[in-house]
């Protein structure tokens, strides 16, 4: 790897905030930049009464062509108010959206594969994460809808992998680019999701053919327990442009990012061979302490806050675009929906 061709600097695509970048094929929707990190990238009608499922149709290849550059896409203005909608928009410029596999996270089921946004306490961060990256196989783009927004906090922080991975010590990346990850998951532990909930079986003959079929080992014990273990690269390359990406789950999974409660409750509770969950690299060494500080700080480095507008759709690249969750107070409504599954 040329360690060079990945340093921090200046966007490499970047744009003066607000400034247009075009319109689409039909003058009828703008882009502008939101922030000076060029992402996200706001869309926006010109005039009231521009259907956005129509518009979207005639004009995906654009919408793809921005998204592969800029990395996260915000439609706004255009008066969506339903998982409906929400869901037309997603199959009009991304295909059907897929259903939630191999779960991590609580979900509720909106309509069809349309889910609520993760269901962890609102006074709780949900770290930086590429969806599913810990998986064999990844949705391309994941899409947010805002029904209603936060009365305060609540924002989907958001952080490009290019300059994720630029930011990262050489040592370190250099150590993951020939390692990779180890995930260990343990479920029956009366801790996270049980193993039905998180491979949508009661079958334990199903998980077993599943974890076999995508190169995830798994380890059957008494009361209902399971131990998985996959290994994963933690540098991908994106299948249209080529380009190094930052994916994985190292950082969101290791039991040091949980906060401090949560980590307490885990220690006295748990063995660090039953711990629920945590990450080690791809050898089954352990991540050092000083390596995961330093990757905490280059994701912090890289996000980018925006607030949540009622009926926003957000677009992201899921191998370009990292994304989170800040705390939050009041009520508060996000919709999710994932496509395009693709392997390495």
């Amino acid at each position: 790897m040329k360690q060079d061709s990945h340093q921090p600097g200046p966007p490499r695509f970047a744009l003066n905030p607000r400034r247009p970048i075009g319109s689409s094929i039909s003058d009828l929707v703008t882009f502008e930049s939101l922030s000076d990190r060029s992402m996200p990238v706001v869309a926006q009608p010109v005039t009231s009464g521009v259907n956005l499922i129509t518009w979207a149709e005639s004009d995906k290849d654009r919408i793809q062509a921005i998204l592969l550059r800029h990395g996260a896409i915000l439609f706004r203005g255009f008066g969506i108010q339903s998982a409906a909608e929400f869901e037309g928009f997603i199959t009009a410029v991304s295909g059907q959206p897929l259903p939630y596999l191999e779960r991590s996270s609580p979900r509720t089921q909106v309509k069809g594969a349309i889910y609520s946004s993760t269901e962890y306490p609102a006074d709780q961060e949900i770290f930086l994460h590429c969806e599913n990256s810990y998986q064999k196989t990844w949705p391309l783009k994941i899409f947010f809808f805002c029904q209603s927004p936060a009365e305060l906090g609540g924002e989907t922080p958001i952080a490009d992998t290019r300059r994720i991975l630029g930011r990262i010590d050489p040592k370190v990346r250099d150590k993951f680019a020939e390692k990779g990850v180890t995930y260990l998951r343990n479920f029956g532990v009366g801790f996270g999701l049980s193993w039905q909930e998180a491979f949508q079986t009661e079958d334990p003959q199903v998980v077993t053919q599943y974890c076999l079929s995508v190169g995830i080992e798994c380890d059957w014990g008494g009361n209902d327990r399971l131990r998985i273990k996959q290994i994963r690269k933690a540098i991908r390359s994106h299948p249209s442009t080529g380009e190094l990406v930052w994916f994985n789950h190292a950082v969101f999974f290791h039991v040091s990012t949980f906060d401090p409660a949560t980590r307490k409750v885990l220690s006295e509770s748990f063995s660090e061979e039953e711990l629920p969950g945590n990450t080690y690299y791809g050898d089954g060494s352990k991540i050092e302490p000083e390596a995961l500080d330093h990757l905490r700080r280059v994701y912090q480095e890289e996000k980018v806050l925006f607030r949540w507008r009622q009926g926003d759709i957000m677009m992201l690249d899921n191998m370009l675009v990292a994304h989170g969750r800040s705390p939050y107070c009041g009520p508060r409504k996000i919709l999710v929906g994932m496509t395009e599954p693709y392997s390495a």
